[in-house]
C-alpha cells in the first residue's frame, strides 16, 4: 500500500505517541524504529538499504500506511517526492527539552553489545548526526537544521508542525478526520524506552 501520511519526526520528539495517534485515526499500521527493532524482515531490509541495497520504498514500507521516527524520518525529502499526495507531519520539541531525552536514548543504546551493522552505527551516527561528536551543541545543531530544512522544503499547506502538547485538534484538521473520543496518546517515557531496549538487546 502507498504511504498515506509521512512523518518527519526526529527521534525523541513524541514520535511513538504520534505512531499510536495515526493508528487510532485509521492511518495504520505506522512504521517506527520499534517496528525495525522487533521485525527481522524489517531489520534485514533496512540494514541492507542503508548500506546501498536496491530496496524500493514499497518493499521497505510493505504493510504500512504511514511512518514516523527514524529510520524513515531521515528520508523525509525522498518520501515526500515519492508520495506527493501524502500530508507531512513534523514533530517539534523544544531543543533544550529534547536534548536530555536524546542523551538518555544514546546512553541506553551505548550499553548494548556493539553491533557494527546496526542502524545506530550505519545510519544514525554517521548520517543523521553527521558523524559529529556526541555533544549537546552538536546534537541540538542537527535538530535545528532538520527543523529548518523540513519547513523550508515542504509547502505550508502540506506540512503540519505538531508540537508536544498540541493533541488531536491540529492533527485531525490536517488529515481531514474527526477528533476521536479518546485522550491523545502519551507513550515512550524514559522508563518505558529503557525496558524496550533491554527487551530488544543488541537489535536496532
Amino acid at each position: 500500500m502507498p504511504l498515506k501520511v509521512i512523518g518527519a519526526g526526529f527521534a525523541r520528539t513524541g514520535t511513538d505517541s504520534m505512531r499510536e495517534a495515526l493508528e487510532i485515526l485509521g492511518f495504520g499500521p505506522c512504521h517506527h524504529m520499534f517496528e525495525v527493532m522487533s521485525n527481522p524482515v524489517q531489520m534485514d531490509r533496512w540494514r541492507a538499504f542503508v548500506k546501498g541495497a536496491d530496496h524500493s520504498w514499497e518493499e521497505l514500507f510493505e504493510g504500512y500506511a504511514s511512518c514516523t521516527d527514524l529510520p524513515s524520518a531521515h528520508y523525509w525529502q525522498e518520501l515526500s517526492k515519492a508520495y506527493p499526495d501524502a500530508p507531512v507531519i513534523m514533530n517539534w520539541r523544544d531543543p533544550e527539552s529534547w536534548w536530555p531525552s536524546y542523551e538518555a536514548l544514546r546512553a541506553a543504546a551505548d550499553k548494548l553489545p556493539h553491533d557494527p551493522d546496526s542502524l545506530l552505527n550505519t545510519l544514525i551516527v554517521p548520517k543523521v548526526m553527521r558523524g559529529l561528536a556526541h555533544t549537546k551543541e552538536n546534537a541540538i545543531g542537527v535538530l535545528k537544521d532538520y527543523y529548518a530544512a523540513v519547513q523550508a522544503t515542504i509547502p505550508p499547506e502540506r506540512l503540519l508542525v505538531h508540537k508536544l502538547g498540541d493533541g488531536w485538534a491540529p492533527l485531525c484538521k490536517h488529515l481531514g478526520v474527526p477528533v476521536p473520543d479518546v485522550p491523545y496518546p502519551h507513550r515512550n517515557t524514559k522508563g518505558g524506552l529503557d525496558e524496550k531496549l533491554k527487551t530488544f538487546g543488541a537489535k536496532d
